[in-house]
This record gives structure tokens, sequence and C-alpha cells, in this order.
């Protein structure tokens, strides 16, 4: 319509997460949350216009007389444990699926099936990739929920194994910070000679601006990467 708008998202510390991304960490290496920013608050800048303000008008009107019809599931979450699987064998995820009229022959059934998502042929041009069973819904349910129960009446056990696995990263980022210090001391004491040289006649001045300019950007990136590793290690701790 004219006018394009920058600051449309921000980035704040990062949110709660139920669970990590599947193949990825936990804590991811930035840890910050983009989040939407109310339109009141946009930067707006002229720009050649593309579309005429009428047309923009008639398709947002029709976007929400869509969403007024659209057919939403509010079902939610059907399954304990959706989501939460994932295949020992192929390493795909496990998705609830209920029986069918046939499987149920006419009984009522109370239960569902944890499937894998790569015993599915269609999902793979007609040839499954994974050969492993489907497993009862209720009888998964239970033997889960009873390991949970166990957990959060020994909470010694969850504590223990959170230190055992953080100990090796906390001992490595331990030592890079150790190894960023020592040669952000080095550094600095090469700066401090190469000024003393320069101003003791040693070196001219051709010779002397270039070098401190190496020097001062391989300790500015080593006090960044300083930074960022104590910065790590702080959100460890907390």
């Amino acid at each position: 319509m004219g006018t394009a708008a920058f600051g449309k998202t921000r980035q704040e510390p990062l949110h709660p997460r139920l669970r990590a991304q599947r193949g990825r960490p936990l804590q991811p290496r930035r840890a910050v949350s983009t989040v939407d920013v109310p339109q009141e608050e946009w930067y707006s800048m002229p720009v050649p216009a593309i579309v005429e303000p009428e047309v923009v008008a008639a398709v947002q009107e029709q976007l929400q007389e869509n969403r007024r019809h659209a057919r939403q599931s509010r079902r939610g979450a059907l399954y304990l444990l959706q989501g939460l699987l994932q295949c020992q064998h192929c390493g795909y995820a496990y998705y609830g699926k209920r029986l069918s009229p046939s499987a149920r022959k006419g009984k009522p059934r109370a239960y569902a099936y944890y499937r894998c998502l790569g015993t599915d042929a269609y999902r793979f041009g007609g040839e499954r990739v994974c050969q492993n069973t489907q497993v009862r819904t209720d009888l998964l349910d239970v033997a889960v929920w009873q390991e949970v129960c166990t957990l959060l009446a020994h909470p010694e056990r969850l504590a223990e194994e959170y230190r055992r696995r953080l100990q090796p990263e906390t001992r490595a980022k331990r030592t890079s910070l150790a190894t960023a210090e020592a040669q952000i001391g080095k550094l600095r004491q090469g700066v401090a000679r190469l000024i003393d040289s320069y101003a003791e006649g040693l070196i001219d001045k051709d010779e002397f601006e270039p070098r401190l300019i190496r020097l001062r950007q391989r300790l500015a990136r080593l006090e960044e990467q300083r930074q960022a590793g104590a910065d790590e290690a702080a959100l460890q701790t907390e």
C-alpha cells in the first residue's frame, strides 16, 4: 500500500520451553526468543505502492470471513504422550491412532495405539522405513506415569542425573574461559610492549599503527568470546 514497517519483532530472553525441539538442544546457542511487537509500536516508512488500499481492505475482510467459517480442531491433546515418544529404531515420532471399526469388531475399546511414523508406508513412497510395532496407549501411559511418580518421590535422583550430564560440559566451558583469560592477558601485554617500543622510538609509526590495530581486533574478538562463555556459564548455573 506504499508503507513498509520496521521493528515488527523483537528479541527477549529465552522463554521457558516444555521440551526441546527434535534434534536440537533444550538450551539453544542464542538464548533469546523472537516475539511480535504491537502494530502501534512499528516504525513506518513510505515505499512505492504495488497494491491499492481498496484491494488490501477487501482481502483482509475476506480473511476475517474465512476465519469465522474455518473448521478449527478444538479436541486438544488426545493422548498423554503424543509428541513426546521417539522410536528407538528409526528416530521418528510416535503418534496416537484410534482403532478402526473393523479392528474393534463391534466392541467398545477404551484405548488406542501409539504408532511410529516410520511404519506408515504412504509417508515414504510406498515403503515403510521402520518395522517397530505399535503399543497400546493405556498400557504405556500407566507405565510412564508410574515412573514419573517414582522420580517425583525421589527428587535426588533427578538432581544427581542433572549434575552428571552437566559436569563434562561445565568443565569444558571452564577450560575455555580460562584459556580465553590467558590469551587476553598475553594480548594486553603485547599491546603494552608495542606502545612502549613506539614511545622509545624502536619502531616507526608506519609499522606501529597496523600492528596495534591487529592486536586490538584480536583482543576484541577474544573478549567477545569470553563474555559469551561467561553468559552461558551463568545461564547454566541459574
